[in-house]
């Protein structure tokens, strides 16, 4: 049975933290939540998940993350500077 495990990113002035890891199989979700408003990291992207947002100040927003291969994924800002790194175990 897939475990649902939720995962979040504080964004101020960079990730925190900056990796996060999942189990393979898990049903998972990855939140982000931006309490500065410094640097460019008013948008977070991933082209290894397919999304890109507008990150609001003080609001929570999530992704769901497939699971069903092992391996490093990466997220980034919206000018690719700042990034993370999400691992699928």
């Amino acid at each position: 049975m897939a475990e649902k495990v939720e995962q979040t990113v504080t964004v101020d002035g960079q990730y925190q933290p900056n990796v996060v890891t999942f189990q393979k199989g898990d049903q998972a979700t990855l939140t982000f939540k931006r309490v500065s408003e410094s640097g460019c990291l008013d948008t977070v992207q991933s082209h290894d998940f397919s999304f890109q947002s507008k990150l609001p100040l003080n609001e929570e927003i999530s992704f769901t993350i497939p699971t069903d291969q092992a391996g490093e994924f990466e997220f980034a800002c919206g000018m690719n500077m700042v990034k993370g790194k999400v691992i699928v175990q």
